[in-house]
């Protein structure tokens, strides 16, 4: 129920301490506020907003909103109807979601994802597929620079068939016109390239065939080039040549980089196949347009193989010429003396700055070296140097300084070591890292000389330069293993070694000391690990199969001969590696194949009188006496002047019963030497023996016995090589002491290193006495029962028993 309304008078107004209860359209209960509302024309109290909520008040009380007034009540309760159209302006006092003021959405963070369309038309259906065929591209092109060359394959033809589906798609769909052209090239050239990087040049040749033909793809003709460079990699030169040629014709002149490449590419192919002016005309054109340093390298190559030493030396002072992209030696000497700790950081762009340096510097020295013997008029190679080196100098300081330590090289060469001793010296005022170079090559050469102190002294130089010069120390340590300090040297070589692990001298060096040291599991070890790092260097496995040999053991003379048969493999036909393998089979007790290679050594190298006397008393020692008399007689032609190998093979005719042909060769003998005893002993023997006159050879032995006593007779018969003489044909008793050979202990005391077991079977073959008679002695007047009676018809007319048997011919003892 409404109170009736109370007039306040205009300056009760704004009387702000005035405390009237306010009528409440919910009845009296209604929450009072600090003043009055403003009364309407109608004489009654403003209502509450339309959306039955109290108006913010201010800090005096607060003054109800006038936005949301209403005009008047509705009759039996019903909605407040508005006053006017206008709404609030949004200010809202009491919120629902008690959240603070901000309109401008700062507080609430990244906007949502956005939905996805619901939409699936045709188009976007495309779309999505085509996206698919660019996520395979991508993903083939990561595989090839990851060398994963199959997955890269894989991911390509997966491309194309996806590829193939969405142009399908699209056509089905009346959306032809959407087809991209340009992912078609790109799904095929992606194929041919994953092709060629699989090596199936076919299947690429064949993909890049397609492309070309198809007159959509207006840029295809360059990959003509890619084609070319298939056929050039199937060394078919002509059809590349034809490509790199039709490319050209479809690139446009303004691509001059691009034309200029395929010109050296055609150069390269004429070089191939040996066309050496045609490849001159190619590279001219490229030197003419866009020189650089590696086509200026090929071209001084073939004018090199054409042997035009004027132009030669014409291209390499333009070579010379050509602008090297990167850092000025200047600039490096500066960089290096102000170093920044701060700023050091990778510089992609001076590393690939130096790298182009480097190699232009090194195909520079390259060609210096190659034309350097061959430029002068006279063919004087030291002009040609000294000419080079003042080429050099101009504006490769530093190439000019690595050549000049080539031209010291080559004085090496020529023995002309005081000359190669002068150039190196004059490096002793530059660069620290040349004169590490010099130094190391000074000392080389003083220890080839024999002059070790001054070799010590310039490795010594060399090492305090460089202390990680590998090649220095092993100098060093050569010189202490000459002085006999082995293991200061083994202390060199193992920090050679662990300076540069691949240092070749210095693990055979220290092979080498370690066998010195008898540490033959490490010289093991160092020869090992030289063979698997460099399998075709014979010294290792020779040293390889020393070590085992020196074992003795059955087991290591079975591996020492396998690593002398793998050596026989690299070094074919040598014959001291025959002979070697000869000796281990003799110890190993296999006759057969001790022969076998001793043979092989003699049929290589058929001057070895080691390896010829081994073989014939190994056929004596089987009784194959003719074999044995060629060897022996080969010895004699090697050796004239020796006496024991015409009486070697007289021997071998006695033991065969051909007396008539040993008494030829005894009296040969003893025509080219009259002095020798042991000849006049054998004659008088067998004219008794044949029942031919022998006084004349009986006088002119007892002569040279009573002018020589029997002692020294003996000693001078052996100093020369002969056998021993044999007793006078006088005493039995004399007999009885020959059998005994006292003499055979002295002559052990003469080294006789690497005695074959053939040789010490005939020791005791001829030394046991068979009922007072030798294998090898002369027969008796009247024959044995094995004699030849054609031979000797007067042998059965003599029965004495006349002391003429003149002692058995020991073999092995000549040979000693």
């Amino acid at each position: 129920m409404f109170s009736s309304s109370q007039n306040l008078g205009e300056d009760d107004m704004y009387n702000f301490s005035t405390n009237i209860a306010a009528p409440s359209l919910f009845g009296n209960n209604a929450p009072s506020t600090a003043f009055n509302a403003v009364g309407t024309s109608a004489g009654r109290n403003a209502p509450m907003s339309s959306m039955g909520r109290n108006a913010p008040g201010t800090r005096a009380g607060g003054l109800q909103s006038r936005a949301g007034l209403t005009t008047g009540q509705a009759g039996g309760g019903g909605e407040a109807r508005p006053m006017t159209s206008v709404s609030g302006a949004g200010y809202k006092g009491n919120l629902k979601d008690n959240k603070s003021f901000d309109p401008l959405n700062i507080g609430k963070g990244p906007a949502p994802p956005l939905a996805e369309k619901a939409d699936n038309s045709s188009e976007d259906k495309a779309k999505e597929m085509e996206k698919k065929v660019h996520r395979l591209i991508e993903a083939s092109a990561d595989a090839v620079v990851a060398k994963d060359m199959l997955r890269a394959l894989e991911k390509a033809k997966e491309a194309g068939k996806a590829e193939r589906a969405l142009c399908k798609f699209r056509e089905s769909h009346n959306l032809a016109e959407q087809i991209n052209l340009d992912l078609t090239y790109a799904i095929c050239f992606n194929l041919a390239n994953a092709y060629y990087h699989n090596k199936m040049y076919e299947e690429a040749l064949n993909t890049y065939q397609l492309i070309v033909k198809n007159k959509q793809y207006p840029q295809s003709g360059r990959l003509r080039v890619n084609m070319g460079n298939i056929y050039y990699e199937q060394k078919k030169y002509p059809q590349a040549i034809k490509m790199y040629r039709m490319a050209l014709d479809q690139i446009p002149s303004t691509g001059k980089e691009l034309r200029f490449r395929i010109f050296r590419n055609i150069g390269n192919a004429f070089v191939k196949l040996g066309q050496f002016q045609d490849a001159i005309e190619s590279f001219d054109s490229v030197m003419a347009g866009s020189a650089d340093i590696q086509t200026a390298f090929n071209l001084l190559l073939c004018l090199y193989a054409r042997g035009d030493k004027e132009k030669m030396k014409r291209h390499f002072m333009k070579m010379l010429s050509i602008p090297i992209p990167g850092m000025t030696e200047d600039d490096e000497e500066k960089q290096s003396e102000e170093v920044d700790v701060a700023t050091e950081k990778e510089d992609g762009l001076k590393e690939e700055l130096a790298k182009r340096l480097d190699i232009s510097n090194e195909r520079i020295i390259t060609a210096a070296r190659l034309i350097a013997p061959l430029i002068d008029e006279k063919d004087d190679w030291e002009a040609g140097y000294k000419w080079i080196i003042d080429q050099l100098r101009q504006d490769y300081e530093s190439v000019s300084s690595k050549f000049e330590i080539d031209l010291s090289m080559m004085y090496m060469k020529k023995r002309r070591f005081e000359d190669a001793i002068t150039v190196l010296k004059a490096f002793e005022r530059k660069d620290v890292s040349l004169r590490a170079i010099a130094s190391t090559n000074l000392s080389f050469i003083y220890f080839l000389e024999g002059d070790y102190a001054q070799a010590e002294k310039h490795a010594d130089i060399a090492i305090k330069s460089d202390r990680y010069n590998a090649k220095a120390l092993v100098n060093k340590g050569n010189c202490l293993m000459v002085a006999g300090d082995h293991a200061r040297a083994r202390e060199m070589y193992l920090e050679a070694v662990g300076v540069e692990a691949d240092c070749i001298e210095a693990i055979y060096n220290l092979g080498l000391v370690n066998l010195k040291l008898n540490n033959l599991h490490e010289a093991q070890s160092a020869f090992d690990k030289l063979h698997t790092s460099l399998s075709t260097m014979p010294e290792a496995l020779y040293q390889l199969g020393s070590i085992y040999e020196r074992s003795n053991t059955p087991e290591d003379l079975e591996n020492a001969a396998k690593t002398f048969q793998l050596l026989l493999n690299k070094v074919p036909g040598d014959p001291n590696l025959c002979c070697k393998l000869g000796q281990i089979y003799e110890k190993l007790q296999d006759d057969n194949s001790a022969c076998h290679w001793h043979t092989e050594a003699h049929r290589h190298y058929p001057v070895n009188l080691n390896v010829t006397s081994w073989l014939g008393v190994w056929y004596v020692k089987r009784e194959m006496y003719e074999q044995a008399i060629e060897y022996f007689e080969r010895a004699a032609q090697v050796q004239p002047s020796e006496i024991k190998w015409p009486l070697m093979v007289t021997s071998c005719y006695r033991r065969l019963g051909d007396f008539y042909k040993a008494l030829e060769l005894y009296q040969k003998i003893h025509e080219e030497h009259p002095d020798n005893i042991e000849s006049l002993q054998y004659l008088e023997a067998l004219c008794k023996d044949l029942g031919r006159s022998h006084e004349e050879y009986s006088k002119k032995l007892e002569k040279l016995r009573r002018s020589q006593p029997a002692s020294a007779q003996a000693g001078v018969t052996r100093q020369n090589g002969a056998t021993s003489a044999a007793p006078a044909p006088a005493a039995a008793p004399q007999r009885t002491e020959r059998t005994g050979r006292p003499e055979r202990t002295e002559r052990t005391e003469r080294p006789a290193p690497d005695r074959s077991a053939a040789s010490r079977a005939m020791d005791e073959f001829t030394e046991q006495p068979a009922a007072g008679k030798s294998p090898m002695a002369a027969p008796k007047a009247g024959g044995s029962s094995n004699s030849n009676a054609n031979r000797a018809p007067a042998r059965g007319a003599k029965a004495n028993d006349d002391e003429d048997d003149f002692g058995d011919m020991d073999v092995t003892s000549l040979l000693g």
